[in-house]
């Protein structure tokens, strides 16, 4: 049996338990995931690294699952604009039964095998393109089906599961399998499964995204500011990249058009506002590779 469908010893009583009890058990089980994650790090900074190398040639990041699984790649494709400024294209997340499947379930979409080819074809991947296949068992047809149109289109392919050996560990170029254990409420992998999908996800998108130089530090220097909120972060960032005040990062920003990684090179490089800009264009967006190009 799968370890995510197995029972779980520690929690076969848990309706009997007083609710501190309980919630305390749900805790300790949740402990495990990061550690589960922690096995995993030398394969999710392969994947980053191959996403971001093909990414830097123009390249796309799909997400492909079902359920649980899907809506996680659909959120972490989705925070991806607003954080990172990157454009909707760039991120993808697909899903077995589309759009409706976000808030109900599609019964008998995830043993859709051919519907995940089609739903990859659609999107005509390249070899610049990577596809991360998540499924906690590790066997979803849709999601099976969609790594072997992926394959066949010859980009790269990452999985995603929470059991090993899979299908989908032999179907990929890098797996990932943090392995949690058996859940809480037997079979239910929204819980610790679903826990380690969204940190392995967060990882890969933010890693990713960090190697194409969104990034400066820790900075999110990509940050658009269209409203008021987002703005003020505009101004402090400027502010703790250069040290400068923030009422000096507003006038920065001001001649900069609102550019916070022209406004970080122009004040560190010493350049005007346009130099600043053309030494961004050439360093692909890169703050630090922006200030090592000598004069």
């Amino acid at each position: 049996m799968l370890i995510t469908e197995q029972i779980n010893p520690s929690t076969q009583n848990i309706d009997s338990l007083p609710t501190l009890e309980m919630v305390r058990l749900f805790n300790r089980e949740d402990q495990r995931v990061a550690l589960a994650v922690a096995a995993e790090l030398e394969n999710i900074a392969r994947a980053i690294d191959e996403i971001a190398a093909r990414m830097q040639r123009g390249g796309r990041l799909i997400y492909l699952g079902a359920g649980t699984s899907g809506r996680l790649g659909v959120l972490d494709a989705s925070e991806c604009p607003p954080t990172f400024n990157t454009p909707p294209e760039m991120v993808i997340g697909l899903i077995a039964g589309g759009h409706r499947a976000l808030t109900e379930a599609i019964e008998g979409a995830e043993d859709d095998y051919e519907q995940g080819r089609s739903d990859v074809a659609a999107l005509s991947l390249t070899p610049n393109d990577s596809l991360v296949g998540i499924a906690a068992s590790g066997a979803t047809p849709y999601v099976l089906g969609g790594v072997a149109e992926a394959h066949v289109r010859a980009a790269f392919t990452v999985g995603l599961a929470c059991n090993r050996p899979s299908p989908l560990e032999q179907a990929v170029a890098v797996s990932i399998a943090p392995l949690v254990g058996p859940e809480v409420i037997a079979g239910s992998t929204r819980l610790k499964a679903g826990t380690a999908q969204k940190m392995v996800l967060n990882m890969l998108s933010t890693g990713v995204m960090v190697k194409l130089g969104k990034t400066y530090g820790n900075l999110m220097v990509d940050v658009q500011p269209t409203n008021a909120k987002l703005r003020d972060r505009a101004r402090r960032i400027v502010a703790q990249a250069t040290g400068i005040s923030l009422e000096q990062a507003s006038v920065l920003l001001e001649t900069c058009s609102g550019e916070v990684k022209t406004a970080i090179v122009s004040r560190l490089a010493g350049l005007s506002p346009a130099e600043a800009h053309l030494r961004l264009q050439a360093s692909n967006g890169s703050i630090r590779r922006a200030l090592e190009i000598k004069k």
